[in-house]
């Protein structure tokens, strides 16, 4: 003869209600997720980072609105490097030293909670003085073409002057201004100390960089502030665009995907 079943029974034979079966799906969906999000939080953390570019000082080769991917392991790992730049070591692990011409993110030695991007100019010992616009490090300027006026990409009703400039190993970027009286296009002479970056964006008339003391720029620029190097635009957005505007979020600059950075 069977016994009548217990409520305890009954109740674990009971169709699950609504907020039992919406319990259910989010802890299944998020252990489906848990190790995707975990090799994205490692890939994000060690190996590369998204970030979006906020101003024009690195124009023409980066404009505001651009979406770019760092290499965390171009240089190595600093606290910089991670999350919230938390104060666990000095220096560097794994640390290599940037080239010239490379494009850096770091962070900004007088505020780290900000992240700025820059062109490597000088490395370790080297020394950096501007004359008239012209570049020279260790007493040899950078050659520099003149290719003419054109329109500002961020401010189309602006002219500016386009030139090529080289790196002594014959890599050559395109900067924007470069008027000989304008502030910052004369300087002294910048010795680079040990473990440090002179560092200038390539919109050169609109750059606060290693030409200004940190108080109002860059100052020279501490290797362990690195974060990473620039190494593609994946797309980029117009301006006007925003988060909160849902409307603009598909309108992009179709000749600005997948750009390597030069």
């Amino acid at each position: 003869m069977s016994r009548p079943p217990t409520a305890a029974t009954q109740a674990a034979h009971a169709p699950a209600t609504p907020a039992q079966r919406l319990k259910r799906d989010v802890v299944e969906a998020l252990r489906s997720l848990a190790p995707a999000l975990a090799v994205a939080f490692v890939l994000r953390t060690l190996v590369f980072q998204p970030f979006t570019i906020p101003s024009s000082s690195m124009e023409p080769g980066l404009v505001t609105g651009d979406y770019l991917v760092v290499s965390k392991f171009a240089y190595g790992w600093s606290n910089a490097s991670l999350p919230f730049d938390p104060p666990w070591f000095k220096g560097r692990v794994l640390g290599r030293t940037a080239r010239r011409g490379d494009v850096v993110v770091f962070r900004l030695p007088r505020d780290p909670r900000q992240t700025w991007v820059k062109r490597v100019i000088g490395l370790p010992g080297d020394r950096v003085q501007v004359i008239g616009a012209t570049v020279f490090v260790n007493g040899r300027a950078l050659a520099r073409t003149p290719l003419g006026v054109t329109l500002d990409h961020d401010d189309p009703m602006r002219t500016v002057r386009q030139v090529r400039e080289a790196e002594p190993d014959g890599s050559a970027h395109l900067t924007y201004g470069g008027a000989p009286d304008h502030e910052g296009e004369t300087t002294g002479v910048y010795l680079v100390p040990a473990d440090c970056y002179f560092v200038m964006g390539d919109n050169r008339d609109n750059s606060l960089d290693s030409r200004w003391p940190r108080e109002v720029g860059v100052g020279l620029l501490p290797a362990e502030n690195l974060i990473g190097k620039a190494e593609i635009v994946l797309a980029s957005w117009k301006a006007g665009s925003a988060l909160s505007r849902p409307w603009t979020w598909l309108a992009l600059e179709p000749d600005r995907f997948l750009r390597t950075v030069r």
